[in-house]
């Protein structure tokens, strides 16, 4: 009688047996995983950060055709017919309008580590856009600016890269110091920027417009309709986003480059860790032609082989996945930064290595393995019983 399948323990002590050439394949995968793991959770914590920034309850006025704060403007006489007329904008119990007319530049800093200069984003903001921000902006150290006087916060990651923005420290914008008094945090890209007062910010950066109006919505408004509305609206024509999907928006060019790479060099290495784990699979059979050739002749059929070798190619993917993600592990909240290309400004954030990114690369890990072994497992399993047995 014909026997189906081979002992699932056979190719577990093929691998064990064998490990030393079985550790280099399966080290050929891990490096694969963890430069891709890397570079994935690079751009999970960016897009991340910017995609919990905001409320779907906060909107954002631009001017028509702006994709940015950078390239909008909108006069002071507008701002505040924003603030004051639109029906759509709520109020505090004060009936004071939850609505900020605020300013937007990028400055070039000098790095902390005196690694060159950056573009550092400065927001001038009235006492609004607090009220608009609420607890999601909270003040770690120092305290949080007076108005009316040449005063910034720093956001806290910011405050570790870039050169004198730490409380007490002295920050000249264009030629106007400003003292850092505090240092806030706040759980989505707004704590890559400074902020000032917004009449001593334009007075500084020599900015008469403000770039947008941020407001706070009353309860049950359509925004897809406003959208509609402020597109064709005779004397305050804007482009009305939600300030989560505004920020999801900065998002697509760094996004797309960092998803572009990790798929390149995941491939090259993948390659590499393909014919490495063949390379081994095939030593593998060569080995064991004569162990193969009994099998065959005692009633295993070729399926069963086939299965066997697949089966072990497999955990040496497994292997190799677990210990890719063992490497890239420690990365998971590790602060960094760099240029957001849609606004060519820093953005500090963090590495996010979660659960789902950890699953996908032990995958692609065990993927690589049967991939690499699914031609030395078929050569194996075409091998005929006698002249397999005939084999020294």
């Amino acid at each position: 009688m014909r026997r189906r399948l081979i002992p699932w323990s056979y190719p577990l002590r093929s691998v064990l047996v064998r490990w030393p050439a079985a550790a280099m394949s399966a080290l050929g995968i891990a490096m694969t995983i963890a430069v891709l793991c890397g570079v994935f959770a690079l751009q999970a914590g960016f897009e991340g950060l910017m995609g919990e920034t905001g409320s779907d309850q906060v909107v954002v006025y631009l001017r028509p055709g702006a994709t940015s704060e950078g390239e909008s403007g909108i006069t002071l006489e507008k701002v505040r017919q924003f603030v004051n007329e639109r029906p759509e904008i709520a109020r505090d119990a004060a009936g004071v309008p939850l609505a900020a007319g605020e300013t937007y530049l990028a400055l070039f800093l000098h790095k902390a580590d005196g690694g060159g200069l950056v573009n550092v984003p400065v927001r001038g903001v009235e006492p609004a856009s607090l009220a608009v921000q609420g607890a999601d902006l909270r003040i770690v150290e120092g305290r949080g600016i007076a108005f009316g006087r040449d005063e910034v916060i720093v956001g806290a990651p910011l405050s570790r890269r870039i050169a004198h923005c730490r409380v007490g420290d002295t920050l000249l914008v264009n030629v106007t110091p400003f003292t850092v008094v505090g240092l806030f945090e706040h759980p989505g890209a707004y704590r890559s920027e400074i902020w000032g007062d917004v009449e001593r910010m334009a007075a500084a950066l020599d900015r008469p417009v403000r770039q947008r109006v941020v407001a706070r919505l009353k309860p049950g408004v359509d925004v897809a309709a406003l959208t509609r509305e402020m597109a064709d609206h005779k004397q305050l024509a804007s482009k009305v986003m939600t300030e989560r999907a505004y920020f999801t928006s900065q998002t697509r060019v760094l996004g797309g480059v960092l998803g572009v790479l990790g798929s390149l060099l995941g491939g090259i290495l993948g390659v590499a860790a393909v014919l490495g784990a063949a390379n081994t699979m095939l030593a593998a059979v060569g080995a064991r032609t004569r162990e193969v050739g009994i099998l065959r002749a005692i009633g295993y059929r070729r399926h069963a082989i086939l299965l066997a070798f697949l089966v072990e190619a497999g955990l040496i993917g497994l292997v190799g996945g677990v210990v890719g993600g063992l490497i890239v592990w420690p990365l998971d909240g590790l602060e960094t930064g760099t240029m957001n290309w849609n606004t060519f400004t820093e953005s500090a954030f963090a590495f996010r290595v979660d659960a789902d990114l950890l699953l996908t690369a032990v995958a692609i890990a065990v993927g690589l393995g049967l991939v690499g072994g699914l031609v030395p497992a078929w050569r194996a399993a075409r091998l005929q019983p006698v002249e397999a047995m005939r084999r020294l």
